[in-house]
């Protein structure tokens, strides 16, 4: 396609220059030499060449409009490909909205700038060239004023181009703030408008896209200048040629047709330069735009895979092993999440992880699904040190259930089918049952086929849950995490969700973290952890003599329970 837009620029460029001496031969042929029949035959020519200029300007615009959107389309894909695969620090350090505004407004300003700005620098960039080639095939001593000239104009462009392009790069900032900070009022709006908060923030607001526009208001400013000064420096040494060829036809020197033909070449190297000005601060304002794409595309995920990853192994009887494990997350590195963890999980035994909140639990979830890597120390899953495997095979194995469940903005088979893609509608109904979600799904106004909102803003806490339960159930994996799983819900769908979770845990890996005590007296094995560490192993009944944390914990639940009962 690159191929065929050259080819198309080529041949409009070609048949522009020809128009030149088309307009010489209308006026020595036609007008000057007074015959209807040379006259006749000349505008036939021209119009000739016109209707030629017509298609190989359509050809052009077509292919390069054609490989804009190509482009775009696959500076998108390869952006959002990496961004998926980034570690989750990242996200912590970056705004998501300034992800979302290079995903979509900077692979925007490339596209236009590719399939429209970019064409027009290259197709005036051959008039410019062709045109001085025609201006001394007509004319030697007019063409050097016209070279003098051309320098003197390429000054201002160099100049104010820098310019345009720095203020570019922080116009795309800006414009990234407003973009980060307004998803995240509209994310929030309920919070926003339940404290009163609507002028507020729609004074922070305002005062970050005066920002982007004062930003905007300089870099066109030098645009501005940039144009003024190309059109006033170019249709200047116009005129001076003008006049100097005008007294060189009045003494004879020349004929009115090359003087024509020659203003005409004139005229396309004038408007070349000019369009080259204007276009050469689009194409800075587009270097920076691709600049930000360009460094996230740079951007290596900390997660490492191995290269040629270790099979993973089936049928051991320990399936997770922590051991002499320390970590800091990236963005506290002075904090200890984990210190010196030490724990063999034996394969299909529940597992609950206990202590008070900041003791670590959920970091141990997460350095399991490896989105971060202890900075000490080893976790082997099935024998094998989970570094050397894959992270789709690695995950394939867990399954998660959150205390917060995501949903997308989809229908109830698009979340449930999250667990497994490959799923009939048959298994998707089968797991909502088995998550005890069937019944109210077919109560939603178009059953399964329900769109959810945004972040399944039409359920309730308890219908989430379920629908997030449904899904790992569909996942079906060798290892169960639950992260305060029925913390949040009331005690007809708490009911619910344990009933379904029973049965789902039986003769399966299952790790929980709880903070209500009574939903994990019956584990095979409860883990105390306190400011990260593992302070004791044990169950229910030996915790209650030999952990002081363990028995103040279940005295004030146990006990404030009772009181309330």
């Amino acid at each position: 396609m690159v191929a065929f837009a050259l080819l198309a620029l080529l041949l409009t460029a070609a048949v522009n220059l020809s128009l030149g001496q088309g307009v010489k031969f209308v006026i020595d042929s036609g007008f000057i030499a007074g015959s209807k029949e040379q006259l006749s035959s000349a505008i036939i020519g021209l119009i000739a060449l016109i209707s030629l200029l017509a298609v190989g300007t359509f050809i052009r615009f077509y292919i390069m409009s054609w490989l804009g959107e190509r482009v775009s389309a696959d500076i998108r894909k390869a952006v959002f490909s990496r961004i998926v695969t980034l570690h989750p620090s990242y996200f912590e350090e970056n705004r998501s909205g300034e992800l979302m505004s290079r995903l979509t407004t900077d692979t925007a300003l490339l596209q236009s700038i590719i399939g429209s700005s970019f064409s027009m620098a290259l197709r005036s960039f051959l008039m410019l060239m062709g045109g001085l080639v025609m201006l001394l095939v007509t004319n030697f001593k007019l063409t050097l004023i016209v070279v003098v000239c051309v320098p003197l104009i390429l000054v201002p462009v160099m100049f104010y181009g820098r310019k345009v392009r720095r203020l570019a790069s922080s116009s795309q900032d800006a414009i990234a703030d407003i973009a980060t900070y307004a998803g995240e009022i509209i994310q929030n709006i309920k919070v926003v408008q339940s404290y009163t908060h609507e002028n507020s923030e729609r004074n922070s607001f305002d005062t970050e896209v005066e920002k982007a526009f004062t930003v905007a208001k300089s870099r066109v400013k030098q645009r501005s200048f940039l144009i003024a000064a190309v059109i006033f420096l170019t249709f200047g040494a116009i005129s001076m040629m003008l006049w100097v060829g005008g007294m060189d036809v009045l003494s004879g020197k020349m004929t009115g047709g090359e003087l024509g033909a020659f203003v005409f070449y004139a005229i396309m190297v004038a408007m070349s330069v000019a369009t080259v000005a204007e276009v050469y601060g689009e194409l800075q304002r587009a270097a920076g735009s691709a600049t930000r794409l360009l460094e996230l595309l740079k951007v290596e995920s900390d997660i490492k895979e191995s290269s040629s990853p270790s099979l993973m192994k089936t049928g051991q009887e320990c399936v997770i092993e922590f051991k002499n494990v320390y970590f800091n997350y990236p963005s506290r590195p002075d904090s200890a999440a984990l210190k010196d963890i030490n724990l063999v999980i034996p394969t299909g035994k529940i597992v609950a992880l206990v202590g008070p909140s900041g003791a670590g639990k959920t970091t141990l979830f997460e350095l399991l699904q490896r989105f971060y890597d202890p900075q000490q120390g080893q976790i082997k899953f099935n024998e094998t040190e989970i570094t050397q495997l894959s992270l789709m095979s690695l995950r394939q194995e867990m399954g998660m259930v959150p205390q917060h469940p995501i949903l997308f903005s989809s229908d109830v088979w698009h979340n449930i089918r999250y667990g497994n893609p490959q799923a009939t509608d048959e298994e998707v109904i089968i797991a909502a049952k088995r998550a005890h979600a069937h019944e109210f799904i077919e109560q939603l106004p178009e059953g399964y086929s329900s769109f959810l909102g945004e972040q399944g803003v039409r359920l309730s806490g308890g219908q989430k849950q379920r629908i997030a339960l449904a899904r790992a159930i569909l996942k079906d994996p060798g290892v169960l995490l639950l992260d305060e799983a029925t913390s949040a819900l009331d005690a007809e769908s708490e009911h619910h969700v344990q009933a379904a979770l029973n049965e789902f845990m039986a003769n399966r890996t299952t790790l929980i973290i709880a903070h209500r005590l009574a939903t994990v007296v019956h584990a095979d094995m409860i883990v105390v952890m306190d400011q990260g560490k593992i302070i004791d192993i044990g169950d229910h009944k030996s915790l209650l003599n030999s952990s002081t944390l363990y028995r103040r914990l279940c005295e004030l639940q146990f006990d404030k329970a009772a009181e309330q009962a």
